[in-house]
């Protein structure tokens, strides 16, 4: 621990913080607040009530107002820190609020209404986290059902953007053939191509295959991605054109070679990009909802729209289930970001 320590607290000055150390750790620590400060207010927030979540200015601790049970009443009363007139403190629980003035039970002594001023009064307030925001849209929102719909698109559509976009880069980058280097930038002349352009004809071809209402209309659209060509390819071109002349000589079908070579010599680029091809399709809401009419094909992003309605939006629902999104991806990145140093870092060759 102390070894831990010392690494992370060392610095050019000797004995005394240098002024390049203190610059580090104070760009170092903006740089955390910047990416973890919205993350940690949406997760404060899933756990909000929808009057906190409406406060201004806002809060970031989830915290909920107390209220207390008193004799003669049915529901439960809010709790006041009240100012009286002869500058003493007390606690009241409020009855009805008229206007500017507040009506208030001792609660030990209800038996006298007591009117306050509003502007003498302060919320009694304790931490309290809203479990009811997750709890009740899972049994009210077919969660497990959009959750097994957005898994199988995302991991059907990453494996076949996988295969696709490694046999295309293979082919490019180790094949020498007339109009190869053509090929690759029509390739990626297509990211010029804005989605909203192509989005009716792919729908008109998707309808006529019948795939509307269907989760493959959802997976095979975007199955090979320029951007995962662009990348494989630079990464394949590192890798020695010697390792596949051995192994031609060895006998071994290109089949072979690129299953048995190329594809685990390009795993930490295989990785990044079935990072991409998670976070896109996980994340994807407009074509699924273009292609997807029907409830039980929804995916997660589409079902949450449910919780948004013409004249009201229940956000302290739409917050907890997108924390619950968030998880998965989150799991996915934690196991191969190791691969993105890896694959910045280090060569086809492995030694």
């Amino acid at each position: 621990m102390s070894r831990a320590a010392d690494f992370l607290l060392r610095g050019r000055g000797r004995g005394r913080p240098h002024i390049t150390d203190i610059l580090t750790y104070v760009y170092l620590l903006l740089g955390v607040l910047i990416m973890f400060g919205p993350v940690a207010w949406l997760v404060l927030s899933s756990f909000k009530t929808p009057a906190a979540l409406l406060e201004f200015p806002p809060r970031l601790l989830p915290l909920a107002p107390v209220t207390v049970t008193v004799d003669g009443y049915d529901e439960p009363l809010q709790l006041f820190d009240v100012t009286l007139e002869d500058g003493s403190e007390v606690q009241l629980a409020q009855v009805r609020r008229i206007g500017l003035e507040a009506q208030m039970v001792d609660p030990a002594d209800p038996g006298e209404i007591i009117r306050v001023p509003i502007s003498e009064r302060s919320e009694v307030r304790e931490f309290r986290l809203a479990l009811e925001n997750y709890t009740v849209p899972l049994q009210q929102f077919n969660f497990l059902t959009y959750l097994r719909n957005s898994v199988v698109v995302t991991v059907v559509a990453t494996l076949i953007t996988l295969a696709i976009n490694s046999m295309a880069a293979f082919a490019l980058s180790k094949y020498r053939f007339r109009g190869r280097n053509a090929i690759f930038l029509v390739i990626l002349s297509t990211l010029m191509i804005p989605v909203s352009v192509i989005l009716v004809p792919v729908y008109l071809v998707i309808s006529e295959i019948g795939w509307v209402n269907n989760l493959w209309g959802v997976i095979i659209p975007g199955a090979a991605t320029p951007t995962g060509v662009f990348l494989l390819r630079q990464y394949m071109l590192t890798i020695p054109d010697e390792l596949m002349d051995a192994a031609r000589i060895d006998g071994a079908s290109e089949w072979r070679i690129f299953w048995q070579v190329v594809v685990p010599l390009s795993a930490p680029a295989l990785a990044v990009l079935a990072i991409f091809s998670v976070m896109w399709r996980w994340n994807d809401f407009l074509w699924p909802l273009i292609v997807l009419t029907r409830s039980e094909y929804f995916t997660l992003q589409v079902g949450l729209n449910a919780f948004q309605g013409e004249l009201n939006v229940q956000w302290h629902y739409v917050l907890a289930m997108t924390v619950l999104t968030l998880i998965p991806v989150t799991v996915v990145f934690s196991f191969l970001q190791r691969f993105i140093t890896t694959g910045v870092a280090s060569t086809g060759v492995k030694g």
